[in-house]
C-alpha cells in the first residue's frame, strides 16, 4: 500500500471517528414528549420526534410484497414494496423513537404497547415479526440497492435530520435483529388515534456501538383531526392574471390520498375555477401539469404525476364540458421543484397541479 493511500485511509477513519459521538441516552430529546394519550416503557429515553400539526402516513396492515412493477423504486433505490391491507391516514402526525434500557426485548415493549391500548378500550389492528412482516427486516432506513421495509415506511430517510452517528440518526440506521410490529387504534378526547410501534435490537460494531443490542421502539401516531384550511381556492380571474404575467399558475387547492390518483371531493371549488377561467377566455388552451415531491423513485413519480394531471383533465372534460383539445395532461414528476425538499414545508410547495398556457 502505498503511503499517499494509507494517509487518505486514515484521514477518512479519523473523520468518521470525529463523528462517532453516539452515546446511552440519559435524557430526552429537548422539546420532546411522548405523544398524546400514551405513556412511555419504564427508562426509556427519547432520541428523536417529529410532529406535524397534519400529514399523511401509510400504516402497512398485513406483509410487504414486491411491487409487480420491478422499475418502481424509492430515493435509495430501494424496490418498492406493497401490502394488501393499509391504514392510509390523515392527521396531526408524530414519529417518536425511543431506546430502551438493556436486557429489554422489542417484544416486551410491543406487548406493553398493546395492553396500553387494550386498557384504554382500542383494539390491536395487526401484528406480524421479522421475515414474517415481509420486505427488508434487518437494515436502518439508509440502505440502497435492496427492498424497502417497514423502517422506510415509518421513519423514512427523508425524516432524519440529524447529525451522523449521533443517537438519532443511529436509532433508525443500524442493523435490526428480531423486528417485531404492531397497529392499533384508541380514541382519546373525541379523537381517534391509531398507533403503530416497530420495535428491534439494534446491532452495529463501529460508530453506534454505545447503542448496540439496546432495544429500539418507533412509535408512530396519527390522531384524527380536520386540516386547517390555510390554502385559498385560486380564483378564475386570479390564475388568468397570473398566465397572463407569467404563462403560469401553481393550484394547491387539489387533492388526492396519499399514492393515490383518484381526485379528492374538496378539489371541487378549485375545478370549478378552472372551469370558469376557461369559459371566460374560449381561445384559452392550457398544459395541466402535474408535479410531485421527491419522495420515491424518479419514475415512479414521473408517472404519478401524469395520472394525476389525467385526472384533472378527465374531470374538466367529464363534469365541466371543457373540449378535449383545450386541455394536455403532462407530469412532470419531481423534476421541476419551487422549494428544497429537505423539508415537509417544502415538499408541499412542491406537490401542485400547474395550468400552463399552450
Amino acid at each position: 500500500m502505498s503511503l499517499r493511500l494509507l494517509l487518505i485511509l486514515l484521514g477518512g477513519l479519523a473523520a468518521a471517528t470525529a463523528f462517532a459521538d453516539a452515546t446511552v441516552p440519559t435524557a430526552d430529546k429537548p422539546g420532546s414528549a411522548d405523544p398524546a394519550g400514551l405513556g412511555r416503557y419504564e427508562g426509556a429515553f427519547i432520541v428523536e420526534q417529529q410532529a406535524k400539526a397534519y400529514d399523511e402516513v401509510q400504516l402497512p396492515l398485513a406483509v410487504l410484497t414486491p411491487d409487480p412493477d420491478d422499475e418502481k423504486r424509492d430515493g435509495m433505490n430501494n424496490r418498492l414494496m406493497q401490502t394488501t391491507a393499509s391504514a392510509s391516514l390523515e392527521g396531526k402526525l408524530t414519529r417518536t423513537v425511543y431506546v430502551l434500557p438493556e436486557g429489554r426485548s422489542p417484544l416486551e415493549v410491543l406487548r406493553n404497547y398493546q395492553q396500553l391500548v387494550q386498557e384504554k378500550g382500542g383494539q390491536s389492528l395487526y401484528e406480524c415479526k421479522a421475515e414474517n412482516c415481509g420486505g427488508d427486516v434487518t437494515s436502518g432506513v439508509t440502505h440502497g440497492g435492496g427492498q424497502q421495509g417497514l423502517l422506510n415506511y415509518l421513519f423514512p430517510k427523508s425524516a432524519i435530520s440529524a447529525e451522523s452517528f449521533s443517537n438519532a440518526a443511529c436509532a433508525v440506521d443500524m442493523d435490526l435483529g428480531d423486528l417485531r410490529y404492531g397497529v392499533a387504534k384508541f380514541a382519546a378526547a373525541g379523537a381517534e388515534t391509531h398507533v403503530a410501534v416497530l420495535a428491534y435490537t439494534a446491532r452495529d460494531s463501529m460508530y453506534c456501538k454505545a447503542l448496540n443490542e439496546r432495544t429500539v421502539a418507533v412509535v408512530v401516531t396519527l390522531e384524527a383531526k380536520a386540516r386547517e384550511q390555510k390554502m385559498v381556492t385560486v380564483k378564475a380571474s386570479e390564475m388568468a392574471q397570473a398566465i397572463a404575467s407569467s404563462g403560469k399558475v401553481a393550484l394547491y387547492g387539489i387533492y388526492f390520498d396519499f399514492d393515490k390518483v383518484e381526485l379528492k371531493p374538496e378539489s371541487r371549488p378549485q375545478l370549478d375555477e378552472i372551469a370558469a377561467l376557461l369559459k371566460a377566455d374560449a381561445a384559452l388552451k392550457l398544459v395541466v401539469a402535474g408535479h410531485t415531491d421527491n419522495q420515491g423513485g424518479a419514475a415512479y413519480n414521473l408517472e404519478l404525476s401524469k395520472k394525476r394531471a389525467d385526472a384533472v383533465v378527465a374531470a374538466l372534460t367529464g363534469s365541466y364540458a371543457v373540449a378535449a383539445d383545450r386541455l394536455l395532461a403532462q407530469g412532470m414528476g419531481s423534476a421541476a421543484p419551487v422549494a428544497s425538499n429537505a423539508d415537509e414545508a417544502g415538499r408541499a410547495k412542491n406537490r401542485r397541479v400547474e395550468l400552463v398556457k399552450q
